[in-house]
């Protein structure tokens, strides 16, 4: 750290004294070593200084980090249903909290769903898109009966694909703009949060699998 003070302490240092010889007592002051003295206490003094002005100059040019980081929207879960939904599956609920200069009024809801242990003779989709819904505020969390919805849909896909028990899924909002049915690139340029992972328990109970 540069201070004033340092540069005080720097010449209090070098300044010249009185040489003490046994027997001779202190001897004087040369005016040579005066002048000496005072040449390198100025430049000393100036280049501590200069010193100081560079890491000034280096802290006032350093980039500002910014208020918010990450993506638009951070998203968490709360807490999960005390009760089973009649549909067999129960999804916690889902809380919001927004970047105050990208606040949005209205996205969607994507689910993407871990199929790699379906055995389907046909291609099986992993992402289930939720239409939009309103959102309003920097804080804030998805409607109750939104992610009824959600919970419903939801167990429609998992059990046409036969799938039951513990199955790992991911959430995350994206931008109400998104087409029906978008290809991940397109879910990717739209989202508004990171993926959100989970692990749901799918009770089925209509079984046909």
């Amino acid at each position: 750290m540069c201070r004033a003070d340092g540069v005080e302490r720097l010449i209090r240092r070098s300044a010249p004294f009185r040489r003490f010889t046994v027997g001779s007592g202190f001897a004087p002051i040369e005016e040579d070593d005066l002048k000496k003295w005072t040449l390198f206490a100025t430049v000393a003094a100036l280049v501590l200084l200069a010193g100081c002005q560079n890491q000034t100059n280096q802290a006032s040019n350093a980039p500002a980090k910014p208020k918010w980081q990450g993506a638009p929207y951070h998203i968490a879960f709360g807490t999960a249903p005390a009760k089973l939904d009649p549909s067999g599956v129960s999804l916690p609920g889902i809380k919001f909290t927004a970047n105050p200069d990208d606040v949005q009024t209205r996205a969607d809801l994507v689910v993407k769903v871990d199929i790699s242990g379906v055995k389907k003779a046909y291609p099986v989709p992993d992402l289930m898109i939720m239409a939009p819904t309103d959102i309003s505020g920097t804080d804030g969390a998805l409607s109750g009966d939104y992610i009824g919805v959600t919970d419903k849909a939801l167990a429609n896909m998992l059990a046409s694909d036969c799938m039951k028990g513990k199955v790992k899924i991911s959430v995350a909002l994206v931008r109400s703009t998104l087409p029906p049915g978008a290809t991940d690139d397109q879910v990717d340029i739209k989202r508004m949060s990171d993926w959100l992972p989970t692990e749901i328990v799918f009770k089925n109970p209509h079984p046909k699998c």
